[in-house]
């Protein structure tokens, strides 16, 4: 790969990388075992109020991160989330027999918030390690090495689940954490102190939330974040209520579930690593972000002219495609005028508790909307779709002018050389 990236950057680069892989690959068989299991005991009308639980439980999570990060700094925090992380993972997987149904729940809930826990301390790491130049060339691949992990993990669970069962998947999501967090911690020794880490200290406590009221970008990237998992949110209670419908059976509707993220997947490794550092590399931040939220647009319209489970799984497919490549690492690059606060605390509240709260928001409107109408036609999704793509693109725009006029002023310095 020619990246013109200082070596020692381009190492820790590539093995935080590498710990993604085992972190996305683990992933995938938590994500399908933990969505068929729930399913399978309170069926998919009831996924918006799980879905809704979600933030409480990345709430809790986030604030232990921010104690953490504050106690024992960025490198053995990213440790400490990861062993932590597989070991309640592990106490899920031997209660599932003795208490399915609320454990289902309670894995679907720590699905949601670990995964974005780890990720997110990932990026931080990438944008305090590159300069923006590099991370034009890098972000895609990086992302791409990530996604051979989530592709293997998909495939995986779409031949084990039918002979193992469902359940076996969790603890091998527990296991995968192990190598991730070597992984990570081999990064930080080649890449060294994050930029800004000695001297941020606690000034802004375990959140840092003030910097929101400093940083007119983080309210514009917050925002961004709400916009796009509503759009995630609704064509994914579209899908999997085509897909409830088309195969009923658990094991099944887990083995589809392994296929169809590996499919996606694969999409996504296929924009990262060659059409990703293109685009970022020919066309301007701005325009790269107001046409993300045009494509979804489009394929919502689709879902709404067909609707069934083909075009239904098309739309998430393409929205978690780009989400997993371009917008990923195109959004990553509006963080690196800032300070190390703004990319390890404030970025953990937008990235992880954000993008979950967006999730839940977008779910409990839902089930009160059931209460108050009656169940929400499945038609009605695509539709919130269009016009959430809409706002995003208003706010993409003010959000790219801003995170333009911190690099003109040089606010808190870019990576250093």
């Amino acid at each position: 790969m020619k990246s013109g990236v200082e070596p020692q950057r381009l190492a820790a680069a590539v093995a935080i990388g590498g710990a993604a892989f085992f972190l996305l690959f683990g992933y995938e068989a938590v994500r399908s075992a933990s969505t068929s299991l729930f399913v399978g005991h309170y069926g998919a009308g009831a996924l918006p109020w799980v879905m809704a639980l979600s933030p409480v439980g990345t709430g809790v999570m986030l604030y232990g991160y921010g104690l953490s990060l504050t106690r024992l700094g960025a490198r053995r925090t990213l440790v400490a989330t990861s062993l932590v992380s597989a070991a309640i993972l592990a106490l899920c997987w031997a209660s599932l027999t003795v208490a399915g149904g609320p454990a289902s729940a309670l894995l679907y809930v720590l699905r949601e918030g670990y995964i974005v826990l780890i990720i997110e301390q990932y990026w931080s790491f990438i944008n305090s390690t590159l300069q923006p130049a590099e991370a034009k060339r890098v972000n895609g691949p990086i992302c791409g090495i990530a996604s051979v992990g989530a592709i293997l993990g998909g495939l995986t669970v779409g031949r084990v689940a039918p002979i193992l069962g469902t359940e076996p998947l969790v603890l091998i999501t527990a296991v995968t954490l192990l190598p991730a967090a070597a992984l990570g911690l081999y990064a930080y020794r080649l890449g060294g102190t994050p930029r800004g880490e000695q001297e941020a200290g606690a000034r802004h406590g375990a959140l840092a939330l003030d910097l929101f009221k400093k940083h007119r970008l983080l309210i514009h990237i917050g925002l961004l974040i709400l916009l796009t998992q509503t759009v995630s949110t609704v064509l994914d209670l579209c899908f999997n209520g085509f897909l409830a419908q088309a195969i009923p059976v658990q094991d099944e509707r887990t083995a589809y579930l392994g296929d169809f993220y590996a499919m996606l997947n694969g999409g996504a490794f296929f924009m990262q690593f060659l059409l990703t550092p293109l685009i970022l590399q020919r066309v301007q931040l701005r325009h790269v972000h107001m046409g993300i939220p045009l494509v979804h647009a489009v394929a919502a319209v689709f879902v709404i002219i067909e609707p069934r489970l083909f075009t239904a799984a098309a739309a998430y497919v393409i929205f978690k495609t780009f989400d997993y490549s371009l917008f990923r690492a195109a959004k990553e690059m509006l963080y690196m005028p800032l300070p190390f606060d703004a990319r390890y605390r404030a970025k953990e509240v937008i990235d992880a508790f954000g993008y979950r709260a967006s999730k839940g928001v977008t779910s409990a409107l839902v089930v009160v909307a059931g209460w108050v109408v009656g169940p929400v036609p499945t038609i009605a999704f695509p539709i919130m779709a269009l016009l959430a793509a809409g706002g995003w693109q208003q706010v993409a725009q003010r959000a790219t002018r801003s995170a333009g006029a911190m690099d003109r002023e040089g606010e808190d310095g870019l990576p250093d050389a």
